[in-house]
């Protein structure tokens, strides 16, 4: 723990006007990111008593090592320059809203010819427009099937139009009403747009004046005797009616807004959102997180509209937004919004009337929020602390493993010889953190073994002197390590996460007595003393500590023991990916993969030429100049590749025993001879 007072800046340097300060921890990494109307005020908080300190900002302050600070022109400047810094670094001690799941929205790809309704989740993009986000993808398809109706906008994927162009035959819906068809040409690409923008017009809340429209088309066609126009404009408005019915009205005056409301307790907080959109509600999301720094609901709120809206433009961007607690900074937050819409924003606090009543309604979502995530986490958190103190006592570790690396080695019979890397903190998978070697029988520059065949124990040794190095490597990048071998480079001060930066307490191999073994050595060449090593064996499940004799022997039924069966496992699983993802690539090569700066176009051009490889490997060097786009010296090199190629042996048909001459024709993506194997 850092004494904040080490790292006090000098009075007087610290200037009194707005900015933006981050602190870092000793390896530099950014962990918290905050903005200040004064700099040096909201600094000065930070360095008084410890003991004065809400615990949360205590622990921070000793947990950083250095702060600094970035002065702009106004709050609304500091504002975005918060957003975009909290974006990057990914601070530990920022609050980070996890979405509860990755909601669908209803998106229109207006930046096609032909726009196409479709159900989309992820991050938005540009020149497609948003509808939602909804709490179930069932429920924007039973609206969009009402709606296609009236609106027979595509909804087929950009291979079904393709297919329907080729064939002059439009698909199912286009057959029965659903789709305009502009794949066969029944629409011109300006109709079918001017179709897409009533459809994303309808679905923006301007409902009223086309159901006028549409009536009165229905009373005209009645009157001229038109039945069966009426009656199908009768049972266009019918659709439109129910698919409006399926969104309520819960605000009687047409308001284009959004709610947010919050539920809290010490540990947690819980944010719901409502997007209200011509009265009725378009879309819900919610929220949870840990409340890492001490934070109040105004600060909540804050945090909220910086995730919502960081990314947002235009009329996603409502005129409207009502909380339940004005930040500290509402008038810049209020400018921020407005920017970002392109015109006047409201922030405020619902008084009276329905939005107060629709507020509280909202606010008990967010309340049944917390309390179902509460319920939901406390038997997984009690199970994963029960593992890792288990594991910790078992493995007699200073304390609780809470981040555990595991390596495995996977091969075919000693060929495609890689490596896996995996990371659980806290007792979850962090797939971020994944990696994958390729076991080469090198540490560094030097040769260690020729990398061929079984040997286990001495890929384990490679792979984790290779991950530790680097660790090393990230260390001396920070001068907490001085290496011999000059392999330290400049200092990188970007404050984001390194790949290898973070060393574990629990190292865990596949294997048993000799894999532990050869990890020990590597960590104890390496000069590192601090990280535990284990392994764990397949047969008995037993757990192998370095230099001992005997196994530890977990009971059956300890959540320790599931928790390093779990960690095994998936290291094996993603070794076996890896280790099938190369030998399908080389099983799958042939002698012209090997041919530098020989694309695939020019390799079936060859083999198209040719016929097979077999006969590629007997033409002239003049024969293959004669192959479009092929020039001397590319002839030459792919008949020097060829000429070093082992040829494959003879097919052979396996029901008579005959050999099988290569007269027919390779298809034209071919690359390989059959049964070759490079």
């Amino acid at each position: 723990m850092a004494d904040p007072s080490s790292y006090r800046p000098q009075p007087g340097q610290v200037p009194d006007s707005p900015g933006v300060y981050r602190f870092r921890d000793e390896h530099r990494r950014v962990i918290y990111v905050g903005k200040a109307k004064s700099l040096r005020q909201r600094l000065a908080n930070y360095f008084q008593d410890v003991a004065g300190l809400h615990p949360r900002t205590a622990t921070m302050v000793t947990t950083a090592a250095s702060v600094e600070w970035t002065v702009v022109s106004t709050e609304v400047e500091a504002l975005q320059l918060e957003y975009s810094w909290i974006k990057e670094y990914d601070p530990r001690f920022n609050v980070k809203y996890r979405d509860d799941k990755s909601y669908p929205s209803l998106a229109v790809t207006l930046n096609e010819e032909y726009p196409r309704v479709q159900v989309m989740r992820g991050p938005k993009k540009k020149g497609v427009r948003y509808f939602g986000p909804y709490a179930h993808a069932w429920a924007i398809r039973e609206t969009v099937d009402l709606m296609l109706r009236v609106f027979p906008v595509r909804t087929c994927s950009a291979g079904v139009f393709k297919r329907s162009a080729q064939i002059g035959r439009p698909c199912l819906l286009g057959y029965i009403g659903k789709c305009s068809a502009p794949c066969v040409g029944r629409v011109t690409p300006e109709e079918h747009r001017e179709l897409a923008e009533e459809f994303c017009d309808f679905m923006a809340g301007r409902t009223g004046a086309y159901l006028s429209r549409l009536e009165k088309e229905m009373h005209i066609a009645a009157e001229d005797m038109e039945y069966e126009k009426a009656a199908r404009l009768r049972d266009d408005i019918g659709a439109l009616r129910r698919a409006m019915e399926k969104n309520a009205v819960v605000l009687a005056d047409a308001t284009d807004a959004d709610l947010i409301a919050v539920a809290e307790d010490e540990l947690e907080a819980a944010v719901q959102i409502f997007h209200v959109r011509g009265g009725r509600v378009r879309g819900q999301r919610g929220w949870v997180t840990d409340k890492v720094e001490a934070v109040d609901t105004a600060g909540l709120v804050e945090h909220a509209l910086q995730q919502l809206y960081g990314e947002e433009k235009g009329e996603s961007v409502p005129k409207e937004v009502l909380v339940p607690a004005l930040p500290e900074d509402t008038p810049a937050l209020a400018q921020w919004l407005a920017e970002r819409r392109g015109s006047q924003v409201s922030l405020r606090i619902p008084q009276r009337g329905d939005k107060k009543a629709l507020m509280e309604t909202v606010h008990r979502n967010a309340q049944q929020s917390l309390a179902l995530h509460k319920t939901r986490r406390a038997s997984d958190l009690t199970t994963r602390s029960r593992a890792l103190e288990e594991i910790a006592e078992a493995l007699e570790l200073d304390g609780a493993p809470l981040r555990i690396e595991c390596f495995d080695i996977s091969h075919l019979q000693g060929d495609d010889v890689v490596a896996s890397m995996v990371v659980f903190e806290d007792g979850l998978a962090r797939k971020s953190e994944y990696r994958r070697f390729q076991v080469k029988g090198r540490v560094g520059d030097t040769q260690v073994w020729h990398g061929e065949g079984q040997d286990d124990v001495r890929s384990m040794h490679e792979v984790v002197s290779r991950r530790f190095r680097r660790y090393l490597v990230e260390k001396s990048k920070t001068g907490e390590w001085d290496p011999q071998d000059g392999e330290d480079g400049p200092p990188e001060d970007d404050g984001k996460p390194k790949r290898f930066a973070y060393p574990p307490q629990l190292v865990v191999v596949d294997g048993g007595q000799p894999q532990v073994a050869a990890a020990k050595r590597a960590l104890d060449e390496l000069g590192i003393d601090d990280v535990a090593v284990c392994g764990l064996a397949k047969r008995l499940e037993e757990v192998w500590l370095p230099g001992e004799d005997d196994p530890v022997v977990l009971p059956r039924t300890s959540e320790g023991l599931y928790l390093l069966q779990r960690v095994r496992d998936e290291a094996h699983r993603f070794a076996i990916q890896y280790q099938r993802s190369k030998r399908g690539k080389r099983l799958k090569s042939g002698p012209l993969d090997e041919v530098p700066g020989l694309g695939e176009s020019r390799k079936q051009a060859l083999v198209k030429h040719f016929g097979s490889v077999k006969k590629l490997r007997q033409a002239t060097i003049d024969q293959i100049c004669e192959v479009p786009g092929i020039g001397r010296k590319t002839a030459e090199t792919v008949a020097a590749a060829l000429a070093g190629a082992v040829p494959a042996g003879p097919a052979v048909n396996t029901a008579t025993g005959e050999i099988i001459e290569d007269e027919n024709p390779a298809p034209a993506g071919a690359s390989s001879e059959r049964g070759t194997e490079q």
